[in-house]
């Protein structure tokens, strides 16, 4: 029997901390609402249609402090068992996707680079994410860091 892929018993859809019409926090030109919020809560939760879409998703999470859905999000198989909330004097400053590869239906890579400031220091996230398809559903998988 295959194992299963269903999200961690503790997932919320509550409404999440932001206004429908502000802009998404993942960069894109449209509102919260429009774009990662319609993943995040409501009818289309958890549904996001593809590996990039689901990245950006997993940003905004990141930066509304989403941890049910990131951990709703993540491959059972390297999903942590809980995540920390964000410290504080963390901000996050944005999103830049380099890429996005397809290998087929139910595999791609989305590499990107996320910027945050912790206490006045400058930080950059430089990341290649594996993500799967499982019954319709995207998961983060797993992730390297480029070389420099």
């Amino acid at each position: 029997m295959p194992p299963s892929f269903s999200p961690p018993s503790s997932v919320s859809t509550a409404v999440p901390p932001i206004a429908p019409s502000s802009a998404c926090p993942c960069g894109n030109a449209l509102s919260y609402a429009k774009c990662c919020g319609r993943w995040h809560a409501g009818t289309q939760h958890l549904q996001a249609p593809d590996a990039q879409a689901l990245m950006r998703s997993r940003y905004s999470a990141f930066v509304l402090d989403l941890s049910d859905y990131l951990l709703a999000t993540w491959h059972p198989d390297t999903r942590p068992a809980q995540l920390e909330p964000n410290e504080p004097g963390l901000k996050w400053l944005g999103l830049s996707i380099k890429r996005h590869a397809v290998q087929d239906a139910d595999h791609a890579t989305v590499e990107f680079v996320a910027r945050s400031r912790f206490h006045g220091q400058a930080n950059r996230l430089h990341e290649c994410s594996r993500f799967v398809r499982i019954d319709g559903r995207w998961f983060y998988l797993d992730g390297s860091f480029p070389e420099k």
